[in-house]
């Protein structure tokens, strides 16, 4: 073909409406073309392949991840790329053809081509290596079946820039599967995988952050993570990631806080300021998990002293839900033994019988179980009762909510068991609904006693027939 009939070949693919005759077209110029005719056509048939129909492009796919193995040519590499690129457009079409290329051997090709290939010209077959593998799970088969795994550390720890970002969102997609986290950890590759954590798309960056989650439940590999600065990584996943990588960071920030010699790193590495903002977004489960990965690191003095100080703001000008998880972050806290009151001397108390009053029901069930908790602690229970929190138990009786009355009534019995506050709830032992709420609770303990009773007698037997059966 002469240079016109090359520009007439090539222009001819964009063809709006006869993709039929696009393919045809295309086979003919793989069967008579130039190399540069090729080589341009390759290229034009991907960027087409975004609106072209899938059932012209299938029948495409053996021929270009042939294209990936051919060495008749001048200038083979370029082909090469050209197919490859090719691939990987059509990758990103469909999940199917993302399937079927798998299928027709172009993991394999790639991999070749790529442990062969000069640094400089790995770009365009890392890119379409990564597409092939993040949409599918068959083609992830694939690749570790190839010594994949060994072969992408290998080529990321020996590349740069786009190519090396391509190859950590390849590592974070194989690092879903459990024995491939077993092989990064055994490979000492966690670095690579925090790497990968920091670079990339947010969906790659969650997944390597889900992946090192997943490490980090065991206290060697949390340790090994920790050395491997994973800390500071996730907390700036929490400050500049997306809403879904934010809840991840922070669920596995969680994780690697399990273990108290890292809780306060954790915390000194600026999580907790973070960690509230989730509690106040909008997401349920970004919520729970905010309210747990607190509660971990309040178990160190100083942090529960900055948590309650944030619970405090939040009570004092948050919406509803926020203050909903911010009195059972408070709850939580009342419970922990430190050196100092946590919940009294952040000022919480008044919020907390503020919203006892007129927070929604949910609030109200909440706060409630917060005073009851924290009634059994003497001065807690004074410091309540000082705040005036007597009288509004005694109406709380008459809530709707059987859970605020029966919280109510536990506070108000410990209040009675107070040698210097039990004269002012004696009014309350006259209340129909205080006695009947108490019999109600009594019954309820009873119930419990019974079934740990009979838990504890099925535990003896269990144990005497395994002694006696050997």
């Amino acid at each position: 073909m002469d240079g016109a009939e090359v520009h007439e070949s090539s222009t001819s693919l964009d063809v709006d409406t006869d993709w039929e005759g696009m393919r045809e077209t295309y086979l003919k110029l793989l069967e008579c073309g130039s190399e540069v005719c090729r080589i341009r056509g390759t290229i034009l048939l991907g960027k087409r392949s975004k609106i072209a129909p899938e059932t012209v492009l299938e029948p495409l796919v053996p021929i270009l991840v042939e294209h990936l193995d051919v060495a008749q040519f001048d200038h083979p590499r370029s082909i090469q790329e050209a197919a490859a690129y090719c691939i990987m457009c059509f990758a990103r079409r469909s999940d199917n053809l993302c399937r079927l290329i798998g299928q027709s051997g172009a993991v394999q090709h790639l991999l070749r081509l790529l442990v062969q290939s000069e640094a400089g010209h790995r770009k365009t077959l890392a890119r379409s290596l990564r597409e092939i593998i993040i949409c599918s799970s068959q083609n992830r088969m694939i690749l570790i079946r190839h010594n994949g795994l060994q072969v992408v550390i290998s080529l990321m720890d020996s590349s740069s820039g786009t190519t090396r970002r391509c190859f950590a969102e390849i590592l974070s997609a194989m690092a879903m599967l459990r024995d491939m986290r077993r092989a990064i950890v055994g490979t000492g590759s966690l670095p690579l995988l925090i790497e990968a954590a920091g670079v990339g798309v947010m969906a790659s960056r969650a997944r390597a952050v889900t992946a090192i989650g997943m490490i980090g439940r065991t206290r060697t590999s949390r340790q090994l993570l920790v050395d491997a600065g994973v800390i500071p990584v996730l907390v700036g996943l929490m400050r500049e990631g997306d809403p879904t990588l934010k809840i991840v960071a922070a669920n596995t920030l969680g994780i690697v806080s399990a273990h108290v010699d890292f809780i306060r790193p954790v915390a000194l590495a600026g999580a907790i300021p973070l960690i509230v903002e989730l509690l106040e977004g909008t997401e349920s489960i970004g919520k729970e998990i905010a309210e747990d990965v607190l509660c971990v690191l309040a178990v160190a003095e100083e942090n529960a002293v900055a948590i309650a100080a944030h619970m405090v703001t939040i009570l004092r000008q948050s919406n509803d839900a926020a203050k909903a998880a911010a009195v059972d972050v408070l709850w939580d806290l009342s419970s922990y033994k430190h050196s100092i009151p946590v919940v009294r001397v952040s000022g919480a108390v008044p919020l907390l019988l503020e919203n006892l009053q007129v927070g929604t029901a949910e609030i109200r069930e909440r706060v409630s179980g917060a005073v009851a908790q924290l009634s059994y602690d003497e001065d807690d229970r004074r410091a309540l009762a000082d705040a005036g929190v007597i009288p509004i138990l005694m109406r709380l009786l008459r809530d709707e909510s059987e859970e605020v009355k029966d919280n109510a009534a536990e506070a108000l019995i410990n209040f009675s068991e107070d040698p210097l506050l039990r004269e002012r709830i004696s009014e309350a032992f006259d209340t129909p609904t205080f006695q009947d709420t108490v019999n109600r609770l009594v019954r309820i303990h009873r119930t419990d006693e019974h079934i740990n009773q009979s838990l504890r007698r099925m535990a003896d037997e269990q144990l005497a027939r395994e002694h006696e059966y050997g």
